[in-house]
């Protein structure tokens, strides 16, 4: 099976952003992405790729940039279209936020997107399907040569981690708190195609592994691979699918400046005839358990021989190293809001302390809705202010 690889012109930008909806009033998810869509048919229904389209529940909006050469030229993207957005939500009694699950909404309650491929896919997968009333951030960069995709993918796998500590935002699921710092990656991971990539040699044997997917039946198209991170053939990009719901465009940018400096990083190894790392698989698959778990406070493993190190302390390592990448692509400034998180707190941790500081789980729905509003990180002063105002 020959699978085209589209290649790109530099390390390119394509974010994608899953929105909730949420009910101005209950502060509960609104199933109602339909008529919003509707109310935006420019947006909605405009060229191949629609600015704002539909998820698997009506719960959720997607908004998805064009081709970006910067990560500011993708944070703009995102920004105007946010904008008509919430003009439009508001409207309907809507308000936009986004965590990686909705605090208080039971996910029975979700209501499907009206498409057949996501009809066929709750009949295949049932309750595994049914569940997914979840949020999350795609970011693609653009691979020079088809025989890089792969060498990339599996170098970027050894950063799972990393990308899911710094914006894990699904802590509590249907009112309760999990335990977990990112419930969303175990509620998604769980579809059989869904997880860690294989670590596989080359394009060929990536083209002779979807080849043999198709042959048994466990996939109609290698749409249907939803690895955490995979090569996308059409766009000629990896795609990092690890990322929770982020809650700010600031932090939506940190995401896409890391992302970007490490491919064009990898890039740049092997144009001076570098082998890119390779990680075991057990490693990949047991750091993304120990993020999902314990977030920022993960002891993770750093080699095939067993070796640990802190979370933190590997991120902000991590962060050294990719300063002098995100100089030279215009994003130093995005790739300092890890820095940012790494101090005041990621998501799932600002989430906990407005709960230790005495808020409700309601509250965390209105700490959402004002971090997306006004992109900054909130307190529970400032939600408690808000509530009584």
């Amino acid at each position: 099976m020959a699978i085209d690889f589209n290649p790109s012109s530099g390390a390119t930008l394509g974010v994608e952003w899953e929105l909730q909806l949420v009910d101005a009033e209950t502060r509960f998810l609104r199933q109602d992405a339909r008529e919003v869509l509707a109310a935006l048919p420019s947006l909605s229904q405009g060229g191949d790729i629609p600015k704002i389209r539909h998820e698997l529940m009506e719960s959720t909006v997607e908004i998805v940039t064009g081709i970006c050469n910067t990560v500011g030229e993708a944070k703009q993207d995102l920004a105007a279209t946010v904008a008509e957005l919430r003009a439009a939500a508001a409207v309907r009694g809507i308000t936009l936020a986004c965590t990686g699950t909705h605090p208080i909404s039971d996910w029975r309650d979700a209501v499907m997107a009206p498409m057949k491929r996501y009809a066929e896919l709750i009949e295949q997968m049932q309750w595994l399907a049914r569940r997914i009333q979840t949020f999350g951030v795609h970011v693609h960069v653009g691979v020079s040569h088809v025989d890089r995709a792969i060498p990339i993918v599996n170098a970027l796998s050894a950063y799972l981690p990393h990308f899911l500590a710094l914006t894990a935002s699904s802590p509590y699921w249907s009112g309760s708190d999990t335990g977990l710092a990112s419930s969303r990656a175990v509620v998604f991971g769980q579809l059989p195609t869904a997880g860690p990539p294989h670590l596989l040699d080359d394009w060929a044997a990536f083209e002779d592994y979807m080849d043999t997917l198709l042959r048994a039946g466990t996939i109609r198209s290698i749409k249907e691979v939803w690895w955490d991170i995979r090569p996308h053939p059409d766009f000629g990009t990896v795609e990092i699918r690890m990322f929770d719901g982020i809650p700010t465009l600031r932090e939506v940018g940190m995401a896409a400046a890391l992302c970007q400096s490490l491919v064009t990083l990898f890039e740049q190894q092997l144009d001076r005839g570098y082998t890119l790392p390779r990680p075991a698989a057990w490693v990949v698959r047991d750091n993304k358990w120990r993020a999902t778990r314990y977030g920022l406070d993960a002891i993770v493993i750093t080699d095939d021989t067993g070796s640990t190190a802190p979370l933190r302390d590997d991120l902000y390592e991590l962060i050294r190293e990719l300063e002098p990448v995100a100089d030279r692509l215009g994003c130093a400034e995005e790739l300092k809001v890890a820095g940012e998180v790494l101090e005041h707190g990621a998501p799932y941790e600002r989430q906990r302390a407005i709960r230790a500081e005495g808020g409700s789980v309601p509250d965390l729905v209105d700490a959402a809705i004002m971090e997306l509003a006004q992109d900054r990180f909130v307190t529970y002063g400032e939600v408690a202010h808000a509530g009584s105002g």
